[in-house]
This record gives structure tokens, sequence and C-alpha cells, in this order.
């Protein structure tokens, strides 16, 4: 029979092991704290070599060796999107398609972008997509606000309009939402609009096809409910007073496309000259003809990819050839040159260019 001495040193030696293989409550969130933090520093689309890893987190208060750190980034790979390189030091990263979701960060310049498009494009998104970037936009600002560098990055991150700052018209909350609800889920609207020049709102029942922004002006494309013909009319966002989504499905003109309409001429953006034009004035190669350097800003920022800039230093000119577009924007763009264009070919581009009058 055991003695109770014996069974005693066996009792002393299982709780001996027991506590060497079983990590405490400590060292378990010690560990999730220093893994979660490896996944922080870790860039999709920059290696991070394991040296740098073991820098930071020591940096961090992590004092752990660059074995552990190995073991723990290759433990950490069969749970989430990570991938290493055959790099001596070994590097990490976020795997290039690695859902967004799986992110546990963003680094600085997807911070400034995701900024970026909070204070120029959401007036455009529909609601339902506002909603699920939020979380995006407010880890952007934390993000910033949070930074190392000196300087806060909100007070240094503009888009600046090429034309003269308009204000935009105010909009109703209610009725943009309820109109890009409909646009997101087809569905048809009733909505109170008052038009230019009008004193009272008129009652629409509307098929919302698309949004476009001129300027700071949104707009909404739609055809009226019964219009047999499918006249796609164009109603301003702001003279909105009230708009309800009706449970009807919305009509979408067959084989609609936002591109091609605008190209034919909706909303202005093609000029009248050019509408007998093969295919409307579309890929039309362009010659400009600048007095001294004025076209020199079109080095940087191109009309094409197949732009062609030629410096002629005797006769201080310079010409520019390209493929676009002929529209509307397109003549008012040149007009703004004035003096400084010489000589502009096609022809019918110089004719529109030189027009003045209430025809476009």
């Amino acid at each position: 029979m055991m003695t109770d001495m014996t069974k005693s040193k066996d009792a002393t030696k299982t709780k001996r092991a027991l506590k060497t293989s079983a990590p405490s409550s400590n060292n378990s969130t010690a560990t999730t704290a220093r893994q979660w933090e490896l996944l922080n520093l870790l860039e999709r689309g920059s290696w991070r070599g394991t040296h740098h890893l073991h820098e930071q987190l020591s940096l961090a208060n992590f004092e752990v060796s660059l074995r552990t750190i190995q073991r723990d980034l290759n433990a950490l790979s069969k749970r989430f999107p990570i991938e290493k390189n055959n790099a001596n030091p070994q590097g990490w990263r976020w795997k290039e398609d690695a859902p967004v979701q799986s992110l546990p960060h963003m680094n600085l310049s997807q911070a400034v972008a995701f900024n970026m498009v909070e204070a120029n494009l959401a007036q455009l998104l529909p609601p339902t997509i506002l909603d699920e970037l939020f979380p995006w936009f407010d880890l952007a600002r934390r993000q910033l606000k949070n930074s190392k560098i000196a300087h806060n990055w909100l007070d240094r991150v503009r888009i600046e309009p090429a034309t003269q700052p308009l204000i935009a018209p105010e909009i109703r909350r209610e009725c943009k939402d309820s109109i890009y609800q409909a646009i997101f889920f087809e569905h048809q609207i009733t909505a109170c609009y008052t038009r230019r020049n009008k004193d009272t709102a008129g009652k629409y029942t509307l098929n919302p096809i698309a949004i476009v922004q001129r300027g700071v002006v949104i707009y909404l494309l739609a055809t009226k409910v019964g219009d047999e013909n499918q006249i796609i009319r164009t109603f301003a966002l702001h003279r909105f007073t009230k708009v309800t989504v009706e449970e009807s499905k919305a009509v979408i003109p067959k084989n609609f496309e936002l591109s091609s309409y605008l190209d034919s001429g909706g909303m202005g953006f093609a000029h009248y000259l050019f509408k007998d034009l093969p295919n409307r004035g579309k890929d039309i190669k362009i010659k400009l003809v600048f007095n001294g350097k004025a076209g020199t800003s079109l080095t940087e920022s191109r009309l094409s990819q197949d732009q062609v800039v030629i410096d002629d230093d005797e006769n201080n000119t310079q010409t520019i050839t390209a493929t676009v577009n002929l529209t509307s924007q397109l003549v008012w763009w040149l007009r703004g040159f004035g003096k400084m264009l010489i000589s502009i070919e096609p022809d019918i581009l110089a004719t529109a260019v030189k027009q003045e009058g209430p025809n476009e």
C-alpha cells in the first residue's frame, strides 16, 4: 500500500506539472495582448522584418525573445490572413486579399484616404453605405489624431476645386436619404419638387435612375411614371421638399448606361456642334498650340495617355496633341486660356471655342 508520505509527494509533483504545462490567466492575457500588438504592427503591401517587430514590441514593453515572436507569427498565420517571405531576416505582412474586417488598424496612407473620402464624397454615398463606412471614417480620424507625426493631418490635407469655389445648396437630409435608398433598391418615389423659377412645389411620381454631381449641385436622373417615351429628366436634389419611397419597383429604361447617356449630351456635357460627329465626338485627336509655356500644366496632368508635348523655343510656342472626347466641358476649359491659346484643331473644336451665345 502507498504510504501517506508517498501520496503527498505524488500530489505535489502533479500540481507542479499542471502549473508548468497550463498557462496562468495572466500569461494568457499577456500573450493575447502581445499577439494583438503584432497584428497591429503588420501592414498590407509592406513587409515587416522580425527584427523590426522585435524592436517595436520592446518599445511597447513586451519583453520577449525573437524566437517567441516567430512562434507567435506562425501561430497567427493559421487564424489570420498574414504571410511571410523567404528573406533573411524573415518578413511578414497582411495578404493583399485580406478582408478589410480582418485588419486591426489602418496605416497613415489609408487613414488619409478615408478622411478625404468622407470629406469629399460622403454626400454622394447612399446612407446604407455610409452607415457601413462610419466605423472606418471614425478609425481614420482617430488614427490621424493619435499619429506621432508632429502636425495634425486633418489640418494638412485638402482637395481644392480647379474652378471658382461655390457654396453647395442645402439639401434636406430626409429627402436625400430617401432618394438614395430608392436608387439603391430600385424603387419608385413620390415627391414634392419645386422647379426653378416656380414658387410652389409640384407632385411627381418618379422612377429614380442615377445620381450625378456637377460642381456642387447633385442631380437625380429619373423618368416620370406613366411616361411611355421614358424621357430621362433632371431634378436638382436641393429642390425636393418631400420624398416618399414606394413599394413599386422602378422601371429603368432598357439598356440604359450612365456613361453613354452623359456622352450623348445628357446633363449638357455634350456640345451641339459635335452631335453629328462619328460617335458624337468621342476619341478625337486634337492639336493645341499655346503661346510660351501656357500649356505647361498639362505636362504633369495629361489630357490623355497618348499626349505629346513639343516645345518650340525659337517661336516661343508649345504644341500639345492628345486624343480626347469633344464635350462642352472641354470647350469651356479651352476658353479659359484666352489669347494664350494660339490655334486649335480640328476646326469644329476651334469654332465651338470661339463661339458665344445661348446656343450651347
